[in-house]
């Protein structure tokens, strides 16, 4: 399993060009290295499953953290590169998985380089990492393609391929009103691109509430989620409703 993942927050123009580099070194090429070592021993045995962490992200990007978007991205068609591959020289028995989970109860967010001014936060809903970790290991025993894991993420992806342009603004909305703090500010830093967080913060939870027991909050969360996203469509059907069956609109 590839799971390596740094994150950055802040604006294109503004964050510096060298934790750019750094967010893409390691979650593109730590996936290249480990993609690379795994498949010459599946090759030699001619079975075997590679599963690559990816995020929503990378089909849905969103604003102030282009590096990590891109990253995820990357990771989705590096996998289905592998799968293409593999496909052609007929190894039916190794399979690669892409899990794109949605947002994650983990430390990323405190640890996250942060070149924005205001405090990163895990906006809801907000998954445990178990609810990930159980997809994993059943993506190991019954392989697929693309897995998406955690409320809220399978509405974004159905929402972005129907509406690209409504979802892009949706998603743009949502970062601003609930990733990144309206009260809280933060000073500019590299989080841990360069090096290892202290022990202390070595969890594997962030303390955001993504256990079972804060089901209630997480449906709140996906609830809000959701329903940005559908305003847009529903704004689209009133619309054509307004302007009546055989009416077009005008070019």
């Amino acid at each position: 399993m590839n799971d390596a993942s740094v994150t950055m927050a802040g604006s294109l123009t503004e964050v510096p060009l060298e934790d750019f580099r750094r967010v893409l070194d390691v979650n593109v090429m730590g996936y290249v290295h480990g993609a690379r070592a795994t498949l010459r021993v599946f090759r030699s045995q001619r079975r075997g499953v590679l599963v690559n962490v990816s995020s929503v992200l990378g089909s849905v990007p969103q604003p102030y953290t282009a590096a990590y978007s891109m990253s995820k991205t990357a990771v989705t068609a590096l996998s289905a590169s592998i799968r293409s591959e593999l496909r052609l020289d007929k190894l039916k028995h190794i399979h690669v998985v892409t899990v794109m989970p949605a947002v994650i109860d983990t430390p990323i967010f405190a640890q996250a380089a942060n070149y924005t001014g205001r405090r990163v936060l895990a906006p809801p809903p907000v998954n445990a990492p178990q609810r990930v970790a159980r997809e994993i290991v059943k993506s190991t025993r019954k392989p697929r393609a693309e897995v998406p894991v955690g409320s809220g993420g399978r509405a974004l992806l159905a929402q972005h391929r129907a509406s690209p342009e409504s979802a892009e603004k949706s998603m743009a909305t949502y970062v601003d009103q609930l990733h990144l703090s309206k009260t809280e500010t933060a000073p500019a830093t590299s989080g841990n691109l360069f090096e290892s967080a202290p022990l202390e913060m070595a969890t594997v939870e962030g303390g955001w509430g993504g256990r079972p027991r804060q089901a209630g909050r997480r449906m709140l969360g996906g609830a809000l989620l959701v329903g940005a996203l559908a305003v847009p469509a529903i704004a689209r059907s009133r619309g054509r409703r307004a302007r009546g069956p055989g009416r077009r609109r005008s070019r």
